[in-house]
C-alpha cells in the first residue's frame, strides 16, 4: 500500500504557537489536540477484537519490530477503537495483532479534529495485496462460513417450527402444528425431536377426534389418525437407537406416546410393550410409565392388563397411591354376588388394593369411594399403613 509522505509546514510558527498557548485558558487549550475513531474488519467482514490500533510516525513499510509508536487504543467487544489527546501530525495507522502488522492506513490529525479512520480489510486494495495462498484460505473459509450460517439458519427455522408447534398442540390447534412439524421433518428428516414433536399433534387430533366419536375408535378415520401419531413416533425411535449416542429420554418419552396411542385403539399388548420400553429406557421415572399403561389399558377396557400394570407401577413406587386405586377398579369388574346372601364378592385382590390405597393415601381424592366400596362389600377398612419415603410418584 502506498503511504502518504509526512508534511512539514510552519515548524517554528508552530513552536512559537505551542509557547504562546501555555498562558491560554483551559478550554482553548483543548483544541490543541485531536481525537481518532473506529472501526476495524478482517478480511471476512467480520469485527476484530483481539488486537489494537496503532499510531506512528514511521513511513517504513512491513513488519519493523524496532518501529515506535506513539500512541496505542484497544479494540473493544465490537471491533471498535477510540483515540483522544492526540498530538495533531501525519500518522501510520497500524491494526497490530500477533506481534505484527495486519493493515494500516494514512491518518493526518490537525487541532480539533475527531476523525473516523476505519480499516476495512475486504477493500479491494488490501485483498490485491494478499498472497495466492493467503486468497486460497479466505476463500475456503468463505464457502465453510457460508455453510455454516445456512445450517444455523435452517437450525434457527427449525427451533422456530418447533416451539411454534408446541404451542399450537397446548393449545389444541392440532393442523396448524401438524404442518409445521410437517414442513420441519421435511427439512431434517434425520432429527428425532422433530418427529416426536409431529407425533404430539397428531396424537392431540387424534385424541380429540376419539371423543367425538364417543370414546370410540371404531370408525376408520380415527384409526387412521392414531396410525399417523404412532408412525411418526415409530420414526422418532428408529432415528434416535441410530445415533452414536441414542438418547434415553427421548425413548422413554417416545414410547410412552405411542403405548397411549396404541391403547386408545385397543392394541393393548403392543401399548404395554411400548411402555414397558419406556420404563426400561428412564427406570427413575418408571412408576410413572407404569402407571400411564396402568390408566392407559383401564380406559381401553382392558382390565387384566390394567391390573397387571398398576401392579407394576406399585412395585416400581410402593406409595403411588393411584395405582392401588386402578388396580382394584380393574378388579373389582370381576365381582360376583352370592345367590344365596346377596352379598357381592369381590377378588381377594382387589380387597387388597383397596386397602393398600387407604393405606398409603388415608385422605386421598378417592378415599371416600374406596371406603364406600368396602363397606359395601362387607370388607375391613383399613388405614393405619404408615408409607415409608421410596422413589417418584
Amino acid at each position: 500500500m502506498k503511504i502518504f509522505r509526512n508534511r512539514f509546514a510552519g515548524v517554528l510558527s508552530a513552536v512559537s504557537f505551542a509557547v504562546c498557548m501555555m498562558a491560554a485558558p483551559a478550554a482553548l487549550q483543548a483544541q490543541t489536540t485531536a481525537k481518532i475513531h473506529g472501526h476495524v474488519t478482517n478480511p471476512i467482514g467480520q469485527p476484530v477484537t483481539n488486537a489494537e490500533v496503532r499510531l506512528t510516525t514511521d513511513k517504513n513499510p512491513g513488519n519493523n519490530p524496532d518501529r515506535k509508536y506513539e500512541y496505542t487504543f484497544p479494540l473493544d467487544a465490537s471491533g471498535n477503537y477510540t483515540g483522544n489527546d492526540v498530538k495533531p501530525g501525519d500518522y501510520v495507522g497500524v491494526v497490530f495483532q500477533a506481534n505484527k502488522t495486519v493493515d494500516f492506513l494514512p491518518a493526518s490529525l490537525k487541532a480539533g479534529d475527531d476523525k473516523t479512520v476505519d480499516f476495512d480489510m475486504t477493500r479491494k486494495e488490501y485483498l490485491d495485496k494478499m498472497t495466492p495462498e493467503e486468497r486460497k484460505q479466505l476463500e475456503e473459509y468463505k464457502k465453510t462460513n457460508a455453510a455454516a450460517t445456512a445450517a444455523n439458519a435452517k437450525i434457527a427455522n427449525l427451533n422456530g417450527l418447533l416451539t411454534q408447534s408446541r404451542a399450537d398442540t397446548a393449545a389444541g390447534k392440532y393442523d396448524t402444528a401438524i404442518q409445521a412439524m410437517t414442513q420441519a421433518t421435511a427439512t431434517k428428516p434425520d432429527e428425532p425431536l422433530l418427529w416426536m414433536a409431529l407425533g404430539d399433534a397428531q396424537l392431540g387430533d387424534a385424541n380429540a377426534a376419539f371423543k367425538a366419536a364417543g370414546n370410540k375408535a371404531t370408525d376408520q378415520a380415527v384409526k387412521d389418525k392414531f396410525a399417523k401419531a404412532e408412525d411418526s413416533y415409530r420414526k422418532a425411535l428408529d432415528l434416535n437407537a441410530k445415533n452414536a449416542k441414542p438418547k434415553p429420554e427421548y425413548t422413554a418419552t417416545a414410547n410412552n406416546q405411542l403405548g397411549q396411542a396404541l391403547g386408545k385403539e385397543g392394541k393393548s399388548k403392543e401399548a404395554a410393550a411400548a411402555f414397558d420400553e419406556a420404563a426400561k429406557a428412564d427406570p427413575p421415572k418408571a412408576a410413572t410409565y407404569y402407571f400411564n399403561e396402568a390408566a392407559t389399558l383401564f380406559n381401553a377396557g382392558a382390565m387384566d392388563d390394567a391390573a397387571a400394570a398398576a401392579d407394576k407401577a406399585a412395585q416400581a413406587d410402593p406409595t403411588k397411591a393411584e395405582a392401588y386405586y386402578i388396580k382394584g377398579q380393574a378388579l373389582i369388574q370381576k365381582a360376583t354376588v352370592d345367590p344365596k346372601t346377596q352379598k357381592i364378592i369381590a377378588p381377594p385382590e382387589c380387597v387388597e388394593a383397596y386397602q393398600k390405597y387407604l393405606e398409603v393415601a388415608p385422605t386421598g381424592p378417592h378415599a371416600e369411594e374406596v371406603k364406600g366400596i368396602l363397606q359395601g362389600i362387607g370388607a375391613d377398612v383399613k388405614s393405619s399403613y404408615k408409607a415409608g419415603k421410596s422413589g417418584k410418584k
